[in-house]
């Protein structure tokens, strides 16, 4: 270790002589930003892993920088670890709050955001372990809670990465160029005025009593989930699950 009275050129220096000088005296933030300097690549590294989820790497490597300065602050060689080893959990842990707590488009409460989490890691789990989809009741299971739980995090997770409304249709047909934007249709006041009318009737006939009343609350009578979960005394996630069946039986019928 080179003496500190002998150092004249600090770049020059390798991470544990700088750590060495900066113990002796943390108030040098030259040492300290050569330090962070020196060690940006990890924030780089790292930030990447995070890229396309709804955050721009710019932002991340942000946070991760500003993670960097808080592992040169607090390191000590002392203990007998790399830096690179002490610094990784400290930026990795500030880029997974910085989603938490910033990334998600609806106010969510953490308590969903934490069960979010949990849900995908055992979707995950679930689906390299039976080679299929979990289906809602496997991953309550799986987790402990209940099954509206987990769809209550798994619709709040729409709030998390929404898609842009000029995301291309498909890139790979010749309508490229039209966006989600583009297929947007105008406000119906009533199902009774559009033009497949008797497609809709009829596929209503296909429906059980309590689809028909959530499909006429929603689409005729424009009632909110949470107001028709009070009329039918059901849950509101009842409600939401009930609708999305209904919405892909319509699409299927209309397909045929």
């Amino acid at each position: 270790m080179k003496p500190i009275s002998s150092v004249t050129n600090y770049l020059d220096m390798d991470n544990k002589e700088l750590f060495y000088i900066y113990s002796k005296d943390k108030s040098n933030k030259e040492i300290r930003d050569i330090l962070v300097e020196k060690n940006l690549y990890l924030v780089n590294i790292l930030a990447k892993k995070y890229v396309n989820k709804g955050v721009e790497f710019e932002d991340l490597y942000q946070v991760g920088s500003l993670a960097l300065i808080y592992a040169v602050e607090r390191y000590d060689m002392s203990k007998g670890y790399e830096f690179s080893s002490f610094a990784t959990p400290t930026i990795i842990g500030e880029i997974k709050k910085y989603f938490r707590d910033k990334v998600w488009t609806m106010r969510v409460p953490r308590r969903v955001q934490e069960l979010n989490k949990k849900v995908n890691e055992a979707k995950l789990v679930l689906e390299q372990k039976n080679k299929k989809k979990p289906k809602v009741k496997d991953i309550a299971d799986f987790i402990g809670c209940k099954e509206e739980e987990v769809l209550e995090a798994l619709e709040a997770s729409y709030g998390y990465q929404p898609v842009s409304l000029d995301t291309p249709v498909n890139s790979d047909s010749e309508d490229s160029e039209i966006t989600l934007i583009d297929r947007l249709g105008e406000h119906e006041n009533s199902f009774v005025d559009i033009e497949y009318k008797d497609f809709v009737d009829k596929f209503v006939g296909k429906l059980n009593e309590l689809e028909v009343k959530i499909f006429k609350g929603r689409f005729f009578e424009e009632k909110t989930q949470s107001s028709l979960a009070k009329e039918l005394d059901i849950s509101q996630m009842t409600i939401s699950r009930i609708e999305r069946k209904i919405v892909e039986k319509l699409r299927k019928e209309y397909e045929k």
